[in-house]
């Protein structure tokens, strides 16, 4: 199994109530039910307002490294990351669980 975890941060002067990325948020809100490779899928806003904190957070699973290029490759999640590369940075980690 594979954890795949994204960590977002909003560019400077983006607020989560942007129409980006409102539309963002709904976009990727929606993949869990559209991509048949994720085993567990969530996503949200973060509330904590420290300086180190990030904006956005997606915590999903998959079976394996190939199920996982299956979901990066999907059209509905290609479509959602390219809308937030015009409002946020992103980091990633991949682990084997």
């Amino acid at each position: 199994m594979i954890r795949h975890l994204v960590l977002f941060k909003l560019n400077e002067g983006v607020t989560k109530e942007d129409p980006r990325a409102v539309a963002g948020a709904k976009a990727f809100a929606e993949l869990g039910a559209l991509i048949p490779e994720l085993r567990e899928w969530e996503c949200g806003w973060n509330f904590a307002e420290r300086d180190i904190a990030q904006d956005f957070a997606i915590n999903s699973l998959v079976a394996d490294r190939e199920a996982l290029a299956a979901y990066l490759g999907h059209p509905a999640h290609q479509a959602a990351a390219a809308q937030w590369r015009e409002f946020a940075t992103w980091v990633i980690a991949d682990l084997e669980v």
